[in-house]
């Protein structure tokens, strides 16, 4: 029980932020827009630049953003089809994209910071980039229940700042170019601003978040259902395969899966639910439902894990 509230202590500063975001709309008037622009614009590409220079690019490392890249897919598919037994409407496509990924970012990377050694945060942050790569092509693809062409979804990814940060950040790295310490020190300053400015946004956006017809218990308990226990059991199964047969990734790597998988609903999946006209409302309230379950989800699995 100690390990548990120490755990809990960690991450209840993150949730203040939460707190502090809503405030900042429902009262300064501060405009989440311009926030989520800093986010997706300037810090992220930078952070995922800074990760990708000082990771030790070697199989293990390349081979988890590509590994939930294509669970991520697997799993959209797999869901979408049984999705469609219980649905008759795009509400399938919905619960299929939104669970089939998770809030990796601001609140992962928060985590990851709290809970791993400064070399597995890149590692992380790494590895971030299978959501983003996710959520902008194939999440896209499957909410817009296949409006967008293969080549619009290949558009969309291409344009991504952190797609750009992420290919000048491989150049550098393999070509062995040293970054200048002054700017390296920055980045302990960048990380920061992104983990606080990202947890404020999951509150600026609470403000969408009304008690009318969008409260769906069974969408609501599916999608806390595939989040919370199929996405973990999952990474569990595939960290005893691994340790059982091929002794592939270590125990830090493993740490890093299993935070990875145990992140609450992303709020990105409300922008394209609001983009794509797809009940955003509904996916307003599954999205704050789940992260304020993992107040206490987080630090009890990580208690169990570890």
């Amino acid at each position: 029980m100690t390990v548990f509230l120490t755990l809990l202590g960690k991450i209840i500063p993150l949730y203040l932020s939460i707190i502090l975001g809503t405030f900042s709309t429902a009262i300064l008037k501060c405009d989440k827009e311009t926030v989520a622009k800093i986010l997706l614009f300037l810090l992220a590409p930078l952070i995922i630049f800074n990760a990708t220079v000082n990771v030790k690019l070697d199989l293990s490392v390349i081979f988890l953003p590509t590994y939930f890249f294509l669970l991520s897919t697997v799993l959209a598919f797999t869901i979408l089809f049984f999705a469609k037994k219980i649905y008759s409407d795009n509400t399938a496509n919905l619960l299929a994209f939104s669970t089939a990924t998770g809030n990796t970012g601001n609140l992962g990377i928060p985590l990851a910071i709290i809970f791993l050694e400064p070399e597995l945060v890149d590692v992380f942050i790494f590895t971030v980039l299978a959501s983003l790569l996710y959520q902008n092509s194939v999440g896209y693809y499957i909410t817009a229940k296949g409006n967008f062409s293969t080549m619009e979804s290949v558009k969309k990814v291409i344009k991504l700042p952190v797609l750009h940060a992420f290919i000048l950040g491989l150049i550098v790295n393999l070509n062995d170019i040293q970054i200048p310490q002054m700017f390296a020190d920055y980045s302990s300053y960048l990380k920061g601003a992104y983990a606080i400015l990202g947890m404020m946004l999951l509150g600026m956006g609470l403000e969408k978040v009304k008690s009318d017809n969008s409260i769906d218990i069974k969408f609501i308990s599916l999608s806390l259902f595939i989040k919370f226990i199929i996405w973990p059991l999952t990474t569990i199964l595939f960290m005893i395969i691994d340790k059982t047969f091929f002794n592939f990734l270590n125990d830090g790597f493993y740490l890093v899966m299993f935070i990875f998988s145990i992140v609450p609903l992303a709020g990105n999946t409300v922008t394209v639910a609001t983009i794509l006209d797809v009940k955003p409302q509904k996916m307003s309230i599954t999205v704050f439902i789940s992260t304020l379950v993992s107040l206490f989800y987080i630090p009890f699995m990580l208690y169990l894990f570890t």
